[in-house]
């Protein structure tokens, strides 16, 4: 007998409408629960006490350590909720990326509670979300296909890191504007990863990508909140 050989999932452009509805409602709701979920550690690290301990720990190392470790372990959740086939395997992903999300954000956060003027978090985040809003507006509208984008952010990001090691090796502050790139490069990522919910994700992938556009939505609140501390 001949070997049948799975067919490939398909992508959610040629889905019925209802599935693909469906998909997207479990993307957006994923994601709304992964930042309850980011917003609910990080409130018990600070209301705890471990948010300062974590970040001296993190402060009074070479941070090189901690990027390394972070980019391994996104990596690895991004890889494993992409590929594995077993629902728990992909939520066990999108969690431990989270959990390193919010431990990599204690020192940022911490110095903007103790050191930034009131209500500084609150006003990155209502921009972030704001931003976010706006952008996911303009793929849900012009329904435009964006998957262009990955190229120039793959070589966006990889001059991003280098000039992020450059600086801690040889101590030198990255400045305004390269927060600025960076906003506009999380700006574009969300684009690419809304582009790629409405176009090309296959419909069992909504774990996979919530947590991409989690990703997006992180990096664009870090460098938003660290332009209205310099502001202050």
């Amino acid at each position: 007998m001949e070997n049948v050989q799975p067919s490939a999932p398909m992508p959610v452009e040629a889905i019925g409408v209802d599935a693909r509805s469906r998909f997207i409602a479990r993307t957006y709701n994923h994601l709304f629960g992964a930042i309850l979920l980011f917003v609910g550690i990080e409130y018990l690290l600070f209301a705890s006490g471990w948010a300062e301990r974590i970040a001296s720990v993190m402060l009074s190392v070479n941070w090189l350590f901690v990027l390394g470790g972070f980019v391994i372990v996104s990596w690895l959740a991004s890889r494993t909720a992409h590929r594995s086939m077993s629902r728990g395997t992909q939520y066990a992903a999108l969690v431990g990326f989270i959990v390193a999300e919010a431990l990599i954000f204690c020192p940022l956060l911490f110095i903007a509670q103790h050191y930034g003027k009131g209500g500084v978090i609150e006003s990155a985040a209502l921009i972030t979300l704001a931003a976010f809003a706006l952008l996911t507006g303009i793929a849900f509208w012009t329904r435009k296909d964006f998957s262009f984008l990955g190229g120039l952010l793959r070589w966006g990001f990889v001059i991003a890191i280098v000039a992020i090691v450059a600086g801690v090796i040889f101590g030198f502050q990255l400045g305004t504007w390269f927060s600025v790139g960076m906003v506009g490069m999380a700006g574009a990522a969300i684009l690419y990863d809304t582009s790629k919910i409405l176009h090309h994700y296959s419909e069992d992938r909504y774990v996979a990508a919530a947590l991409e556009l989690f990703a997006s939505v992180a990096l664009m609140f870090w460098y938003v909140l660290r332009l209205v501390m310099g502001r202050d």
